[in-house]
C-alpha cells in the first residue's frame, strides 16, 4: 500500500542577539567670549537617541547621537543661559551569524549624569548611556500536515501563525516656524524641548499604506521681565502625512505604523522687527510599518499505524502572530513642595518615566506596571531665583486587559501625557499626571509537531491475541488518542462503539476498544 505524505513550511521565530551597549559621554567646554561668566549651575541633561542602523552580513551597526543640554545663570543676572552640545558615536553588534532580521529594536537611555565648573568659564560633563539591542529573526520548519496510506492514524492540531510579514521604514522631516502670541515676551535662550508622536491614523489604499499623524511639541524658553529673568511656555503641534510603500501588501495584511521622533530641534529666530519672536523647529519622525498576514493549518503532532511498526521524528516549534498593541491611561499625583519650599511662580512642570518594569499576575489578565516617575519643574523662588528641581515618585499600577495573555509575551512602554499643577489651600504645590501606557500582546504556540513518519511495511504489530474487542477501563480525563494507540486501533471507532463525545473521557468506566486492521 502506498504511503504518501503532505508537508507544510512554518515560520518559526528566532532570537539572534539579545545584549546591552554601554557608551561613555564626555565634555570639556570653554564658553565661549559672547557667554556672561558661570555663577550658578541649574541643571544638565543628556538625551540620547538612535539615528540610524543597517544589518551587513552578520554586523549590526548604529548610530548614536547624544546631545547635551547645561543650564546656568550668570553673575550679573538671572536669565537662564543654555550651553548646547552634539555628540554622535557609531557602534557596532556581532551577531554572530549572518541574518535577515525581521526586527530590530535599539533603545538608549541615560545612567548617569555629572557635571561642575571647572572655573568661570569652562564646563566639565561626565555621562553614560547604555543601549539595548534586540534582533529577531525568522527561520522556515518543514512539518507533516497530512498522510494517506499505510492505515496511518493522525492526530491534527489548527496553528494559526503569521504566514507572511513584510516591513518598511520611511522618516518624515518637518520644517515650520511658529511665531509667539502678541502676550508672549521675547526669546532668550531655549531651555528645554519635549516632543511626543501621537499614534497615526493609518488605511491602506490601492496596496499603498497612508499614515497619519503630528508631533506635539513643549518648548521651555528663558526670557527677560521687568523684575529679572524667567521662563515661557509654547505648545503647538506639527501634522503630517505620508504615503509609505511596502511591497507585496494588500487588505489581506494587519498593518501597525509606529512613530519614532528621532530629531526635533527648535531654535529662536528673529522677526521682521528683529526680534527673537519666532521658534524654528526642524523635525524627523521615523515611521516603522508592520504588516503581518496570519494563516490556519492542521498540523500533525503524533501519529501511528494500526498495522505497522512505526517511527515518527518530531521537533519543536514556536510560531508568531501580529502583535495586538492597546493603550490604556492611568493618573498618578504628587506633593512636589510644601510651606516655605513652594516657589513664587512655576513656569512648567513635567514628567519623565524610568526604571520601568512589567510583567503578568498569575490570572493571566492584569498587567502590574512599576517604576519611578520623576516630576521636574521650571519654577522662581521668593528670591528671583530660577531653579528647576527634580522629584522621584515610585508607582505601581494594575491595569485589567480584556483577554487573557496566558502563554503569551506582554511589554508595556510608558509615557507622560498631561501635567496640571496647582497650590492647595493647605499651601501645598501638588501636580496630576495622566500616563499612557502602550501595551504590546505579542502571542504564537509552542508546540511538537512532526517532521518525519516512518512506516516499515515489512512485517506486521504482533498482537497478544486473536480477539476482535478488548475490554478496557478508562480513568476520568484520560485521553483518547492514547487508549487507541496502545491497542493500535482506529480512533474514530473507540469514539463510535462507545459513544463518545470530545477528545477526553468524561467520567471512569469501562470501555469497548473495536481491534481494526
Amino acid at each position: 500500500m502506498e504511503f504518501k505524505t503532505n508537508t507544510e513550511t512554518i515560520p518559526t521565530s528566532e532570537l539572534i542577539y539579545s545584549g546591552v551597549q554601554e557608551q561613555s559621554v564626555e565634555l570639556d567646554y570653554i564658553l565661549p567670549d559672547y557667554y556672561p561668566d558661570i555663577f550658578r549651575l541649574v541643571r544638565c541633561e543628556l538625551s540620547p537617541v538612535i539615528t540610524d542602523h543597517s544589518v551587513i552580513g552578520d554586523k549590526l551597526t548604529y548610530e548614536l547621537r547624544c546631545d547635551i543640554r547645561i543650564l546656568y545663570c550668570g553673575e550679573n543676572g538671572s536669565v537662564l543661559q543654555s550651553v548646547e552640545q552634539r555628540q554622535n558615536f557609531t557602534k557596532s553588534v556581532d551577531l554572530g551569524k549572518m541574518s535577515t532580521p525581521t526586527e530590530v529594536t535599539i533603545v538608549p537611555k541615560t545612567d548617569h549624569v555629572n557635571f561642575r565648573a571647572v572655573n568661570k568659564r569652562r564646563l566639565d560633563m561626565r555621562g553614560a548611556v547604555s543601549v539595548r539591542v534586540t534582533v529577531c529573526g525568522e527561520t522556515s520548519q518543514q512539518v507533516i500536515s497530512d498522510a494517506v496510506g499505510m492505515n496511518i492514524q493522525l492526530r491534527k492540531t489548527p496553528v494559526e501563525f503569521a504566514a507572511q510579514k513584510l516591513s518598511a521604514e520611511k522618516t518624515v522631516r518637518i520644517s515650520e516656524e511658529t511665531e509667539l502670541s502678541p502676550s508672549q515676551p521675547d526669546i532668550v535662550n531655549i531651555i528645554s524641548v519635549r516632543a511626543k508622536a501621537s499614534p497615526t491614523e493609518d488605511k491602506l489604499i490601492s496596496g499603498k499604506l497612508l499614515a497619519k499623524g503630528s508631533l506635539d511639541i513643549h518648548v521651555l524658553y528663558s526670557c527677560d521681565t521687568p523684575d529679572g529673568g524667567g521662563a515661557e511656555t509654547m505648545d503647538f503641534s506639527l501634522s503630517y502625512s505620508q504615503i509609505v510603500d511596502i511591497d507585496g501588501i494588500d487588505d489581506g495584511f494587519a498593518c501597525t505604523v509606529t512613530p519614532q521622533v528621532v530629531i526635533c530641534d527648535i531654535s529662536p529666530a528673529a522677526d521682521s522687527s528683529g526680534d527673537n519672536r519666532i521658534l524654528r523647529c526642524e523635525a524627523e519622525i521615523r515611521l516603522v510599518c508592520r504588516a503581518v498576514r496570519t494563516s490556519t493549518v492542521m498540523l500533525v503532532t503524533d501519529a501511528f499505524s494500526t498495522v505497522y511498526p512505526c517511527e515518527n521524528t518530531s521537533t519543536d516549534i514556536k510560531t508568531q502572530l501580529a502583535p495586538e498593541v492597546m493603550h490604556e491611561t492611568f493618573r498618578h499625583s504628587s506633593v512636589l513642595a510644601t510651606g516655605e519650599n513652594v516657589p513664587q511662580t512655576v513656569y512648567s512642570v513635567w514628567v519623565t518615566p524610568k526604571n520601568i518594569n512589567s510583567h503578568m499576575d498569575d490570572d493571566g489578565r492584569t498587567l502590574l506596571i512599576s517604576g519611578m516617575l520623576t516630576y521636574s519643574m521650571a519654577a522662581r523662588d521668593a528670591s528671583g531665583t530660577v531653579t528647576m528641581p527634580d522629584r522621584d515618585e515610585t508607582f505601581e499600577e494594575k491595569i485589567y486587559l480584556d483577554r487573557d495573555t496566558s502563554g503569551c509575551t506582554v511589554t508595556a512602554e510608558i509615557t507622560a501625557a498631561e501635567v496640571s499643577y496647582n497650590i492647595t489651600g493647605e499651601g501645598e504645590l501638588t501636580a496630576k499626571s495622566e500616563i499612557n501606557a502602550d501595551i504590546t500582546v505579542s502571542s504564537g504556540a509552542s508546540m511538537t509537531v512532526v517532521t518525519d513518519i516512518a512506516v516499515d511495511d515489512s512485517q506486521r504489530k504482533q498482537r497478544d491475541g486473536d480477539y476482535a474487542i478488548k475490554l478496557y477501563f478508562g480513568v476520568e480525563n484520560e485521553d483518547i488518542w492514547d487508549i487507541a494507540k496502545r491497542y493500535s486501533t482506529d480512533v474514530s471507532a473507540v469514539m463510535e462503539e462507545n459513544e463518545l463525545d470530545g477528545d477526553r473521557l468524561e467520567n471512569s468506566g469501562m470501555l469497548l476498544i473495536p481491534i481494526v486492521s
